[in-house]
């Protein structure tokens, strides 16, 4: 059974900084394509960052030079660090795992939320 856990959300003042945690089970991790989406209240589900078998790396512009994304294979963990946050980064955020075999499959999980305000 697949399970990516999330933890690290919180209440935090504009400018502050959280990392999220994403803890997974049940695949073997190290081959997935990892990944952090947002979703906002109102808004639809959209990208963050991803990070790639090899370690290769994509943002979104919104959060490129803010935001960094890692993963620790021996730990089968996912990270994203989150600095210099804004009123507007505030959403309830999903860890992904995305792999292409004989089709493409995702896990998500339940996700952890993220509140910048002063």
């Amino acid at each position: 059974q697949v399970q990516l856990v999330e933890s690290g959300g919180n209440l935090v003042q504009p400018g502050g900084s959280l990392r999220l945690s994403c803890a997974a089970s049940g695949i073997i991790f190290s081959i997935y394509t990892m990944g952090w989406y947002r979703q906002a209240p109102g808004k639809q589900r959209e990208l963050v960052a991803t990070i790639g078998t090899g370690g290769s790396t994509d943002y979104a512009d919104s959060v490129k030079g803010r935001f960094t994304i890692s993963r620790e294979n021996a730990k089968n963990t996912v990270y994203l660090q989150m600095n210099s946050l804004k009123p507007e980064d505030t959403a309830v955020y999903y860890c992904n795992a995305h792999i292409v075999l004989s089709r493409p499959y995702d896990y998500w999980g339940q996700g952890t939320q993220v509140t910048v305000s002063s």
